[in-house]
């Protein structure tokens, strides 16, 4: 979702700069283009030849700002260059400076003559975040229009313990997703299942399959990207939601019927993507049963159908997106059959031998389709592309 897009990532003169190579970091492995300016105070913690080497390519100092040369001009070249500006850590030197317009070193003259959007992420001492003059310039940096992402408690550097330390890169780097990304979901709510269900045997033994969860978390992601506010109802996962979503826990196909049915009704967009299981044991033993008297036959009952029993209760503004696992040779016709019988509006469907890998391909079937859109690439990228669709027929029955 960053590939190509052009970042500036200025860090400032704090104990958290080292974070900011690990986010320059992260920013390159999505593709993003990014130059690197260091305050005056940054280059007492880190250098330019370690984000040079990070982001390859040059890394802006106070120097260039003060002595440019060939005809380049520093802040408002890379002014009209990027398309997102980040400043982690911004220290509260920094953010004072800022909020007073003085440019006195280049990356505040950068931000100066930018249009593109500006994200903050405060990190100091404790109490200097608490003071009151801080505060007041955050909410004036909030006036201009600036994303101020709140910082992290817990110790400090300094020895002290509250708000201040700077989020974690994986956490600011979803921030920047937001930044660059449309809000197409901007005021809805999305209801995502995902993961596996299990159905118990007795206390310790149960029926279930090998889902990860993995594409569910990245259509919450995803969601979260668009603007929504996200609700994943989940069977255990082996990855974590991203901060922000809205999670609720459950284990059997009964108690995710239950929990995403209360969250239903006000949902805009409901996105089946919950690997259910489809058979339960039809008694449920008690406590742990020795191995020798386990029961040579089980016998199994139907568990709900969490998408069929749902849809039914659709209005008619709500869009509801549901999955197909098939064989290939079964892949679209089963897809089609699933979307007429159990009304979905799209059907994301997958072959079996895309389950569980970490690169995925899926042929999107919808009732507004004349031919399915075929789909590939990382599963948060496809998820993505699934939830702009969703919204493109969302937007369409509003």
């Amino acid at each position: 979702m960053l590939s190509g897009r052009r970042i500036i990532l200025g860090v400032c003169g704090g104990i958290a700069a080292y974070k900011a190579a690990l986010l320059a970091r992260l920013l390159r492995k999505e593709r993003a283009e990014v130059k690197v300016v260091l305050t005056t105070g940054a280059e007492a913690f880190v250098t330019p030849l370690l984000f040079e080497a990070l982001v390859r390519d040059r890394c802006f100092t106070q120097r260039d700002f003060l002595a440019p040369q060939g005809g380049f001009i520093p802040h408002t070249d890379l002014a009209a260059w990027a398309e997102a500006i980040v400043v982690a850590p911004a220290t509260a030197s920094f953010l004072s400076k800022l909020a007073r317009g003085e440019p006195s070193d280049l990356l505040i003259a950068v931000i100066l003559a930018s249009t593109a959007p500006v994200l903050l992420a405060p990190a100091m001492n404790t109490h200097m975040f608490k003071h009151p003059a801080t505060q007041e310039n955050l909410e004036r940096l909030r006036g201009f229009g600036y994303h101020i992402v709140p910082p992290g408690e817990g110790a400090l550097a300094c020895g002290e313990e509250g708000p201040g330390r700077m989020p974690e890169p994986e956490d600011l780097l979803l921030e920047v997703e937001k930044l660059l990304t449309p809000s197409l979901l901007a005021g809805r709510r999305v209801l995502i299942t995902g993961g596996p269900t299990r159905e118990p045997l007795d206390a310790v033994r149960f029926i279930s399959n090998p889902s990860s969860g993995r594409m569910a978390v990245a259509l919450s992601r995803a969601a979260l990207l668009l603007g929504a506010e996200v609700h994943l109802v989940h069977g255990p996962l082996s990855v974590s939601p991203p901060p922000g979503v809205k999670t609720h826990a459950v284990t059997t196909a009964r108690e995710m019927l239950q929990v995403a049915g209360e969250i239903f009704p006000e949902a805009d967009l409901v996105v089946f993507a919950a690997a259910v299981c489809d058979l339960a044991p039809a008694e449920v033993l008690p406590g742990k049963i020795p191995k020798e008297n386990l029961p040579e036959r089980i016998s199994l009952v139907p568990t709900p159908d969490i998408a069929r029993e749902l849809n039914s209760r659709k209005r008619p503004h709500q869009v509801s997106i549901g999955f197909a696992l098939e064989e290939p040779s079964q892949l679209l016709p089963r897809a089609r059959k699933k979307l007429l019988d159990k009304g979905f509006d799209l059907v994301a469907a997958n072959p079996l031998s895309a389950f569980e890998a970490r690169e995925t391909e899926i042929f999107l079937l919808g009732k507004h389709l004349s031919e399915p859109i075929r789909l590939s690439g990382s599963k948060e990228k496809v998820a993505f592309r699934i939830l702009k669709e969703g919204a493109r027929v969302l937007s369409g029955k509003a």
